[in-house]
C-alpha cells in the first residue's frame, strides 16, 4: 500500500510534459527580464481571452461542489480572478502597448483552453472541473517558485524579475493565499478521486489534457 497522494501520482504520470512547461524558455526569460515586450504582450492578450471561460468554469465548480466549505472557498477564488488578476491584465497590456495585438487570431492552444474549459463546465462533473483547475493553478505555482527559474532573476531582486509587468505576474502566483489555494485544490482532487474509480479516471484524463495545453501555450505565446 502506498501513501502517495493522487495528485502527486497524476503529476508523476505527466512529469515530462509538466516539467517542460514549468521550466520553459518563456518562464526563464520572464524571470531574467529578457522576454521581449512583443512576446509578453502576445502571451497576455491570448491568456486574457480565456478568462471569461475560466470564470464560467469556476462558477460550475461552485455549483457542483459537494460541501459548503468547498463552495465558499471556490467562490472566494472566483472573486480573486475577477479582481486583482483582471486588474493586472489591463494594466500590463496597456504598459506593453498590446492594443494592436487585440485583433490577432487565437493560437491553437488558446482555442484548446477555451474548449476544455467549456467541456469541463458542461460536464457538471466536479472531478473534471477540479482536474482542470488544479493544473492551471498548481503548475503556475510550480514555475513561479522553482529555484532554477528564480536563479535567472537579476541579483538583488530576491528571485523576482526587475520589471513590474514580469514581477507582478510571478507575484500573483507566489503569495501565501495562492499557496493555500493550490493546497485546497489538491486536497479536493485527492478527496473526490477517492470517492470512486470513475471520478479518478475522469480527473486523470482532464489533468493530462490540461498539462499538455499548458506546455503548448508557453510554446505558442
Amino acid at each position: 500500500m502506498t501513501d502517495e497522494r493522487f495528485t502527486d501520482r497524476l503529476r508523476g504520470e505527466n512529469r515530462g510534459t509538466w516539467d517542460a512547461a514549468a521550466t520553459h524558455g518563456f518562464v526563464r526569460q520572464l524571470f531574467a527580464g529578457t522576454l521581449p515586450d512583443e512576446r509578453m504582450a502576445a502571451y497576455l492578450v491570448q491568456d486574457y481571452r480565456f478568462v471569461d471561460g475560466f470564470m464560467a468554469l469556476l462558477g460550475a465548480a461552485v455549483a457542483t461542489a459537494d460541501t459548503f466549505a468547498s463552495r465558499r472557498r471556490l467562490a472566494e477564488f472566483l472573486g480573486d480572478v475577477a479582481g486583482d488578476e483582471s486588474t493586472y491584465f489591463v494594466d500590463a497590456m496597456e504598459d506593453l502597448g498590446a492594443a494592436e495585438r487585440q485583433d490577432a487570431p487565437d493560437t491553437d492552444s488558446t482555442a484548446g483552453f477555451k474548449r476544455i474549459f467549456a467541456e469541463a463546465t458542461e460536464t457538471r462533473n466536479y472531478a473534471a472541473i477540479l482536474a482542470v483547475l488544479v493544473v492551471c493553478e498548481w503548475l503556475y505555482l510550480d514555475w513561479a517558485t522553482r529555484e532554477s527559474n528564480r536563479a535567472e532573476a537579476p541579483e538583488g531582486y530576491g528571485g523576482y524579475p526587475a520589471r513590474y509587468v514580469h514581477a507582478e505576474w510571478v507575484r500573483l502566483h507566489d503569495y501565501p493565499d495562492f499557496h493555500d489555494l493550490v493546497a485546497f485544490l489538491r486536497d479536493e482532487v485527492d478527496r473526490v478521486a477517492a470517492q470512486s474509480a470513475e471520478n479518478a479516471s475522469t480527473a486523470r484524463e482532464f489533468f493530462r489534457r490540461t498539462v499538455e495545453l499548458e506546455l503548448a501555450f508557453f510554446g505558442q505565446s
